[in-house]
């Protein structure tokens, strides 16, 4: 695993406790190198997306990849052209699906949760693996449903890139900018104690 903090996470990322280097390192860059991921660290990441938890480990999330030329130009008919820009060179995309009913015939309120956790750990992996891993939420959620032949019953969440960091002198000028680890809110921002807006003590 690896156990120290690359020089952009250490650089721009400054956690309030401590934490293992593999959360801090992770982020989502937007170049991409055009250089295929072998098939064995691609199927590693979703191994890892695979055992996530879920709510009644009833595992809601699916997953539809595209690595060859032809399948990757029709995901990118389903994606906003400012996101187009930059994942068009990304080697592997993907879309996660999450399940709306339960396989006992019910409304699922916690798929898009547990698809959100299955993605958390594919990224988390794709880390640890040398890879990048972007989600993006600019994308027509019913145009990639009915391209992908998805169920009725999945709804479409995030269209993510997986691939090799690139240069990030081949972005936009914008995109140049934003290409570095982004920081987080103060933690007494997101926890509570005893009742929301309560600081820890």
């Amino acid at each position: 695993m690896t156990q120290k903090l690359t020089p952009e996470a250490a650089a721009f990322r400054k956690p309030e406790h401590e934490v293992l280097p593999l959360f801090l390192n992770r982020w989502s860059p937007r170049s991409f190198q055009d250089k295929p991921v072998p098939d064995e660290l691609v199927l590693q990441a979703f191994e890892a997306a695979r055992w996530a938890p879920s709510s009644g480990n009833g595992q809601p999330w699916r997953y539809v990849i595209a690595r060859t030329q032809e399948d990757r130009e029709k995901f990118l008919t389903f994606v906003n052209e400012s996101n187009v820009e930059w994942c068009r060179k990304a080697p592997v995309l993907a879309v996660v699906f999450a399940g709306q009913v339960t396989p006992h015939g019910n409304v699922n309120r916690w798929g898009g949760f547990d698809a959100g956790a299955s993605w958390g750990y594919l990224a988390l992996h794709a880390t640890e693996l040398g890879l990048h891993a972007h989600a993006m939420g600019g994308f027509d959620k019913e145009k990639a449903k009915a391209t992908l032949q998805a169920p009725d019953d999945y709804e479409a969440m995030a269209v993510i890139a997986l691939g090799y960091r690139g240069d990030k002198d081949q972005l936009s000028e914008r995109n140049r900018e934003r290409e570095q680890p982004s920081s987080r809110k103060p933690l007494a921002d997101t926890l509570f104690e005893g009742a929301f807006g309560r600081s820890v003590q």
